[in-house]
C-alpha cells in the first residue's frame, strides 16, 4: 500500500525571494552524506539529474568517526573510514554533484516545489528531495567516552567487534539492542560484560533467556559508567560505579554502547510519518515517503541494520525513486501541454 499522503492544498509553487536573497531552484537536493547520501549522488548525477548535495554537520557520516572498516565489499585490505567516505565523495563529484557544506535547518514539504533551508539562511528549492541525514548513536557523555572513540570505543558491534577477537569487552545497556550486541559479541570474544544501571534488564524475555544462557556473558547490575579507561594504545578498562556508591574497576580492551540511536529526522517531523523514535516510515520495498517526490534513504529509515552497505542500497534506490517519479512528472507535464494546446487549436 503506497504512504503518499494526499494533501488538499499541494501545488506547484514557483521560487520566490526570501529575506535571505533569491531562492536557489533544483531538481534534485539531497540532504545528508554518508554512504547512503554519497550513493545517491552517484546514481543521480550520472542519470542527469544534476543534484546538489548538503553534506550536514558531520560530512560523511558516522563512518568519519571509525578507524579501521572491514566488512565494507571491495577493500580486501580494510580501510580507514574517513577514507573510504573520500572516495564517496570524489566518485560522486565525478559525475557533476554539486557538493556542499550546509546544515538543513528547516523544511517546508506542504508543496512543491519543496523547500529546505540551509544554515538558518539560504533556502533551495527542490523538484525531487532525498533525505539521508542519518541517525546518531547515543553517547553517555564522558569526556573520557570521547577521547577514546574509535580507540576502543564504539556504538557498533556488529561494525568493530571484530577487531575484539578473544578479546574482554564492556556493552552499556539492558535493552534488546544491549542484548542483541552482547550475543553478538560472546561469539567473537573471550568475556562480555553488560553494565547496566538497574537491576532488571528492559530487553525482551527470549532476549534476556538468551543472555542468561551465554556462558561468557556477565551482566553488572546497578552500575554506571564513571570513567572510560585507556592510554596512548587506546581503551584499558572501565571504571564503575554501583547505586549504593561502590567504585570499582573491570579490564577491556573494547567499550560498545547500546543505549539507542537518534534519527536526525527532526525538521522533517510535521510533513512525514514516522515511527515513535522518529526513524522515516518509507512504503516496504521502495525510499517513498508518504509525501510525493520526498525519498529516505539509510540510517534515518532503517532502525534495523545501520550499516555501511545497506545504506549505500538504500542510497541507490533513492536515486531510482526520484529519477522515475520526476520523469513521470515531466510525461503528465508534457501530456497536460498537448492537451491545452489541443484545445487552443
Amino acid at each position: 500500500m503506497a504512504l503518499f499522503k494526499k494533501m488538499d492544498n499541494l501545488e506547484e509553487e514557483q521560487p520566490t525571494d526570501s529575506l535571505n536573497g533569491d531562492v536557489e531552484h533544483v531538481k534534485v537536493l539531497i540532504v545528508g552524506s554518508g554512504p547512503a547520501g554519497y550513493t545517491a549522488a552517484i546514481y543521480a548525477a550520472r542519470a542527469n539529474l544534476n543534484p546538489v548535495m548538503y553534506e550536514g554537520m558531520e560530512p560523511g557520516g558516522q563512518l568519519t568517526t571509525t578507524t579501521d572498516v572491514e566488512n565494507y565489499p571491495g577493500y580486501p585490505e580494510g580501510i580507514q573510514g574517513p577514507g573510504m567516505m573520500e572516495d564517496f565523495k570524489k566518485q560522486a563529484e565525478r559525475f557533476g554533484t554539486d557538493v556542499r557544506f550546509g546544515l538543513a535547518t528547516a523544511a517546508d514539504l506542504s508543496k512543491r516545489p519543496y523547500t529546505v533551508t540551509i544554515d538558518d539562511k539560504k533556502k533551495v528549492q527542490a523538484d525531487a528531495l532525498i533525505i539521508a541525514t542519518g541517525a546518531s548513536a547515543k553517547y553517555l557523555g564522558l569526556e573520557s567516552e570521547d577521547k577514546f572513540k574509535g580507540m576502543g570505543v564504539s556504538a557498533c558491534a556488529t561494525c568493530d567487534g571484530f577487531f575484539y577477537k578473544g578479546q574482554d569487552v564492556a556493552v552499556v545497556g539492558g535493552g534488546d539492542t544491549a542484548a542483541e550486541e552482547a550475543l553478538y559479541l560472546a561469539g567473537i570474544c573471550n568475556k562480555v560484560y553488560m553494565i547496566h544501571r538497574r537491576d532488571e534488564l528492559r530487553a525482551s524475555s527470549i532476549m534476556q533467556e538468551r543472555v542468561f544462557k551465554t556462558d561468557n556473558i556477565e551482566v553488572l547490575w546497578s552500575s554506571k559508567t564513571k570513567e572510560v579507561l585507556g592510554d596512548e594504545d587506546g581503551v584499558t578498562g572501565v571504571r564503575l560505579k554501583k547505586n549504593n556508591g561502590e567504585e570499582y574497576d573491570i579490564s577491556v580492551s573494547g567499550f560498545f554502547l547500546a543505549i539507542g540511536h537518534k534519527p536526525n529526522s527532526d525538521i522533517f517531523k510535521d510533513y512525514l510519518d514516522m515511527d515513535e523514535t522518529g526513524y522515516i516510515n518509507t512504503d516496504p520495498g521502495s525510499t517513498h515517503t508518504n509525501v510525493e517526490g520526498v525519498f529516505a534513504c539509510g540510517d534515518v529509515q532503517d532502525s534495523t541494520y545501520r550499516q555501511a552497505v545497506t545504506a549505500a542500497g538504500s542510497g541507490c534506490k533513492a536515486a531510482l525513486d526520484a529519477e522515475r517519479y520526476l520523469s513521470r512528472k515531466e510525461f503528465e507535464a508534457a501530456r497536460e501541454a498537448e492537451k491545452e494546446n489541443a484545445q487552443k487549436e
